[in-house]
Formats: C-alpha cells, structure tokens, sequence
C-alpha cells in the first residue's frame, strides 16, 4: 500500500514518499494543526495484521517519546486511522551515514565528532533503560547544518522498574538472533540479552568503520560474518589509507571486546573518551617538506539526492583547483585526469600513487535549498597521514568564502604560510553574487558536454548570470564561446554570431583586463570574424601569460591562428601544451585532431580521437575528425563507419557530420548515396541555415569545382568559422585552381 500525495492520516496530510524499510514506510508530511512539514512512518500493509508487528512499532514509538535528547529522532504523536498505523517525527534534510561513507571517506577527526554524538545520545537512552540493539550507518543520520541523530528503536529493549534486570515488557526468546550481521554483539550473536555494552559493541563497529574505510567484522556470507563477531578480531586499523591517534585505536579495540564486562561499561565513559581524543589534537604528521610540490584534487561528490547538482560539485572541484594552480611551485593535476574518479567510490590513497602525486583532497557536496554543506580532506600520499580536514555548513551564499579557505588552508598545508600576494591571488574572483556565479558553473557545466543543446543551455545560464551580475566577466566570455560554438556546428549564421561574440569579448576585457579567458575569447573573434591573424595571436599570447595552465588558450591559438597560417610547428608545440594540461580531455584531444588533419598527420589526428571517445564514448566530434582521417588514408569502410555514428549522435542538428560522410561515400565510388546527401542538405538550407563550406566540402569530393568555390565565397561572405579548415585533405580536389589562391589571399593567408 502506497499513501497518494493529498491523502491524510488524521491532522496530517501526506506530501510525498521519502524512503521504505523493513517496519516502515515513510512519507513527507504536513501537520496542519501546527503548520509544519513533518515525517510519517507507517506500518507496511503486509505487516499491519501482524499483532507482533503492531506492537514493535508502538514499542518504537513509546521507547523514542520517552527520550528527548538533539542525538536522537524526536516522535511527535503515534496514532491509528482506518487500519493504518502511524508514528509523526520531525522532518530530517540531509543524509544517512551508511550514505556518506559509500560517498566518500571520512577523516578520523569527523567520525570522531560523530561518534561522540552517538554515545550521548546512547547515553540517553540506556538512562531510561532502553538498548536500541540495532545499532548501524543505516541508522545514523546526518543533518544538512551538521547534527547526529539515531534513528530507528524498532528493535529496542525497554527495561521496565518492575522487571528490573529482565526485559519483561520486549523479552526476546532464548537463541533467538536479533540485530543486522557485521554490527551485532556477540552476546546477540549468541540470542542472549543485550544491554548497554552491546550498543557501545555496534557502535564500536561503526567507528572502525568510519575510520578504516572497511567494516569490522565483513565475510562472504551472513553466517561467516557472524562466526567472525564471535571468534575473529578486526584487522588493525593502520593498515587503512589514513593515520588515527594510538589512544582513538585503544578506544576502538576496547569497544569491540569479546566479553561485556571488558568494554567501556557506559556510554558516558565512552563519549568522554572519545572527547579526550578528539581534543589531544591532530595526528602529528610530517611537517610538510619541499617534495610536497604535487596535489590532485578529485572530484568533490554530489550527495544532493539531486544528479542536477552535478554542476556544483563539480564546479567547486574545478575552482579548487583553478586558485591552487595560481600558487608558485605546486603541480596540479589536470580536470581530465582526475575527472576519471568522478562517481566511483576511490580510495584517496590509491588514486595518489596512480597519479603520482605526493597529496590528495578528496570532499562531497550537500545543497539542500539554500544550505551548502561542504566537506573536505587533505592526505598526504606518502606519509599515509591526514594534513587537513574540515566541514562546512554555510548559506550558498558563503560558497566564495568556502572556496577561498579550502584552498589557503591546503595550500599552507602543503607549503607553509602564504605570502599576502599569494593569498590575493588564490582569492581571486570574478563576482561577488553567489546566485551569478551559481549560473556560471551550470552553465560552465553545460558547456563542457559539447552537444548542441548543452551548448545552447549553457548560454542561457550564462546570459542569466549576466542579468543577475552585468559586470560578470567570466560569464561574458562564456558567452562570446558559446555562440562561436553554435555558428561551428552551424545553428547560428556565423556573421549574426560574431556581432554577439565581439560584443561579449570586448565586454570581458574591458571589465577585468587579467582575465586569460576573456583575452582568449577575444582571440578567437580576432581570427574567425576579422581574420586578423597577428591580433589574434597577441590576444592569445596575453591568455596564455596571464595564465599558462588555461587549455583552451593554448589549443585555440594553434587551431584558430596558426595552423591557418600554415605555422604547423608552432601550432603543434601549442597542441602538445594543451594535452599536457589535459591528457584525456576529449576538447583537448579533438582540438588536436583537427590540427592533426590540417598537417596532415592523419595517423595522430585517429589517435587523439580514440583517446577522446575512450574518455567520452558520445563525444560525436571525434568520430567526424576520425572519420575524415581514415578517408585520407584510403580506409574508406572505416571512415563511412566513423562518420555514420557521427551522423546518427548529431542527428540534424550538425550538418557536417553528414557532408564528411557524404566526402567519404564519394571517395568511395558510392556517389549516387553522396548526391541524395548533397540534395538533402540543399532542401534544408531552403528552411534553415546550412554553413555552405559544409556544401562546398561535398561538392569538392564529387569534383564539382564550380559549385564548391561558389559556396566557399558564400562562406567568407558569413564569416564562417570553418574557413580554418581550408587546409583540410578534403579539399584537396580544389587546391590547384587559381580561385583557392584567390580564397586564402581574400583571408590574408599564405598559399603554404
């Protein structure tokens, strides 16, 4: 049985569903009396005839109303309606601890603080004689501003005053096993009776877990993991990825002693203990030394609930990264490499030894409204120890403030104090309106995925940001990208777009003459709309001075300013720039193959386009590129394969995925299909706007010179941006005739 949303249980009015578990099904819900959103927990169906059943929900309900502790779920009314029982609980936002660990690892001074939130709030409830006995990361809750909470007494043990030692009121068969396997007590292994040492037992399971990054007690099945609470001991902490404090060790074994009567014997004692830990201070770790000159920052996961939220977590993982990249002397790993990690669960330690660099920082995202929680954690790789870790729970609006202190704090970990110049430089922003810059990153986001309606969504959340904040100049620059893109893959007439290009570049610049994207930007207007190739080439040079580490600077002045101008060897030391920064990117990759095919180094240009499809198997440039390079090698079934994906992936929204593969099917002796193509293409640009080097390059593979000149001149006409395609093998067909001379001296281009 499933509650519709409008549907009431008494005052409450059911919103929405928000989980399911074994004793209950829960639901957003509305107390209209009081007017608050609230949690409702109802009896599944299958369970609601079940007397047993009904009586451990009222048994939960009673055991958690007896208790009023901020560590513990608080009930507010329990009650019946038309068959259904019911419990209402405050409304959680936020996540459970079984969720958090599998979103990423915990630093020992956090699970630390949650630890001690656990034991007080045990302490609590063993105070009024209840033992929760189920006891687990799927029932401990941490709330989006940073509290603990203890959820779920289904399985409690209430010790009325009159059956003293014994549970009379929840008295479990002798033999009978209760709890879940890999956090049980031994005495509940063995269906003995299970007091305040087997919670600080389970508990003990779930702190070595948090620590270890492993559970205690894991084998293969329910009934080896059970033999081993009894007889095994856990595997010694310090062989995880990260060092603890000898006396947080000492508390944990003492947790997870065999016998009772040898662990800690109050939850009190245990919190205090825990307390004294925690404020004895950090693990000594090495102080930092001049090796450490070397950090990947993984990506940062989104625990939003919300894969929409990608953006954020994303976003903060690149800003990270782009201010650590400013400090002198540190080594950053490029996005693309480390972009490999996003969304597995990765072992901090081990990503550092696969990548080569002495440190990593590892964190997660929670946006909940306008609650950003952020958490990170800074290990050094070959110390096996943690140099910095801390939670943030801010308004979205501090995410300036959060960004900037991540990466001081990690950069003085790694290097001592910063300069004042140093500082200023890792704080360096662009905006000051937190709800400007959350555009930016979606639209960022958006533009990273190259499909043409990303690129046309990551435009509109640019053009918002600037109506949020008009003096945004990263925003700006994102927009002269944007619709130069759209006019390459011919969804805009490329002379509307550079009006619109030109506009938004000169903008960037004017308002933050440092900013490298905004003088690459205005590069790229320098060379596809006023073939101004020696500006160009200023405006790049200046991006690349202001920030050597920006890709797109150095792999658009070798494909949009010098490959062109023929300057193939210059071109090249910018590509191999470019890949150096990011290897697998697959923009860097693709960039590089079309230089590849422009100098007609066409077994490379294949091979930029494998490392790009291995990395993004639906980036459909690089099965174009590929494509018209297996042409050049005579490959024909390879290439007419390559370019049919291209096609399908871009559907109708990239006419030049279908001229290559017309170019192909022509090279192949198939020129009636190249013809259908050609007609097809010439019907659509009736309706809609066709780049017409994109006809051009069909009627130069079907040897039809005059047509294809006429519709390159068409091409210079619009200011097409694929005139830097000229060199292209395609178009070999043309190149003798005195028109394509002709062509390069209009564009101020040198015949070689």
């Amino acid at each position: 049985m499933t509650l519709a949303a409008g549907s009431r249980l008494g005052p409450y009015e059911i919103l929405a569903p928000l989980g399911a578990g074994g004793m209950g099904e829960v639901y957003r819900g509305r107390d209209s009396r009081l007017e608050r959103e609230v949690a409702v927990k109802v009896l599944p169906e299958h369970l609601a005839a079940n007397p047993d059943a009904l009586v451990r929900f009222e048994r939960e309900a009673k055991a958690v109303a007896a208790l009023s502790h901020p560590n513990i779920l608080a009930i507010h009314d329990f009650g019946s309606e038309g068959g259904i029982a019911y419990a209402v609980t405050e409304l959680l936002e936020g996540e459970t601890l079984r969720r958090r660990l599998e979103g990423s690892v915990l630093g020992w001074t956090r699970a630390v603080e949650i630890a001690v939130a656990m034991a007080e709030g045990l302490a609590a409830a063993h105070s009024k004689g209840i033992t929760h006995r189920d006891l687990k990361p799927e029932n401990i809750f941490l709330t989006s501003d940073g509290r603990v909470k203890i959820l779920d007494f289904g399985l409690a043990r209430v010790a009325t005053p009159a059956a003293g030692a014994h549970d009379a009121e929840t008295m479990t068969e002798p033999g009978t096993v209760m709890g879940t396997p890999g956090y049980m007590s031994p005495e509940q292994v063995r269906g003995e009776s299970a007091r305040a040492p087997s919670d600080i037992f389970s508990l003990g399971c779930v702190l070595y877990e948090m620590i270890a990054g492993r559970r205690a007690f894991s084998r293969n099945t329910a009934s080896e993991t059970l033999s081993a609470i009894l007889r095994d001991e856990p595997p010694e902490m310090a062989g995880s990825s990260r060092q603890v404090p000898a006396e947080l060790q000492r508390a944990v074994t003492h947790c997870l002693e065999k016998n009772p009567g040898e662990r800690f014997q109050s939850a009190r004692d245990l919190a205090f203990a825990l307390k004294a830990v925690s404020s004895s201070g950090a693990v000594p770790s090495p102080a930092p030394d001049k090796g450490i000159d070397s950090i990947a920052v993984l990506p940062f996961a989104n625990l939003s609930r919300d894969p929409e939220a990608d953006y954020l977590s994303d976003g903060l993982t690149e800003s990270i990264m782009n201010s650590l990249a400013r400090a002198p002397g540190l080594r950053v790993m490029p996005r693309s490499t480390v972009f490999r990690y996003k969304g597995k669960e990765t072992d901090p330690q081990e990503a550092g030894r696969d990548l080569g660099v002495r440190a990593v920082l590892s964190g997660r995202v929670i946006l909940r409204g306008e609650t950003l929680v952020v958490s990170a954690e800074l290990i050094d790789v070959t110390q096996q120890s943690q140099l910095w870790g801390e939670r943030f729970n801010r308004k979205f609006a501090d995410i300036f403030a959060i960004e900037e202190e991540i990466a001081g704090k990690i950069s003085e970990s790694l290097r001592g104090k910063l300069s004042g110049e140093e500082k200023k430089r890792l704080a360096r922003r662009s905006t000051d309106d937190s709800e400007a810059y959350q555009l930016y990153l979606k639209g960022r986001h958006a533009f990273y995925k190259r499909t043409v309606g990303s690129l046309q969504q990551g435009l509109r959340y640019f053009q918002q940001a600037i109506e949020r904040d008009p003096d945004y100049a990263l925003a700006h620059s994102g927009i002269c990208d944007s619709y130069a893109l759209l006019s390459f893959v011919g969804v805009l007439r490329c002379r509307d777009a550079w009006v619109k290009c030109r506009e938004a570049a000169n903008r960037a610049v004017a308002l933050d003459e440092d900013l490298a994207e905004a003088h690459a930007s205005l590069a790229a207007v320098r060379a596809c709309a006023d073939w101004d190739w020696q500006s160009a080439g200023k405006e790049f040079r200046r991006a690349i001075e202001l920030n050597p580490g920006y890709w797109q600077a150095h792999t658009w002045y070798a494909i949009l300013a010098l490959a062109p101008c023929g300057r193939h060897e210059e071109a090249t030391a910018e590509i191999r720039k470019g890949l150096e920064l990011e290897p697998l990117s697959p923009a860097v990759n693709h960039h590089a193959a079309m230089l590849f095919l422009a100098s007609r180094r066409l077994d490379r240009a294949i091979e930029c386009c494998r490392t790009a499809l291995e990395f993004d198997p639906n980036f459909a440039l690089a099965h174009v590129w590929r494509g018209m390079a297996y042409e050049g090698l005579g490959r024909f079934d390879e290439a007419i394969a390559d370019l049919e994906k291209a096609d399908q992936m871009f559907g109708e929204s990239f006419p030049g995925s279908r001229a290559a593969l017309a170019h192909a099917l022509a090279a192949a002796g198939r020129r009636g299909e190249a013809e259908r193509i050609l007609e097809g293409l010439l019907r659509r640009a009736e309706d809609r706007y066709v780049d017409p080097f994109w006809l051009a390059y069909i009627h130069a593979g079907l040897g039809q010179a005059d047509p294809a000149f006429h519709c390159l001149d068409r091409t210079l006409d619009d200011q097409g941006v694929t005139v830097i395609m000229l060199r292209y093998p395609g178009l070999d067909p043309l190149r003798q005739d005195p028109r394509f001379k002709k062509l390069l001296a209009r564009l101020g281009l040198p015949e070689t």
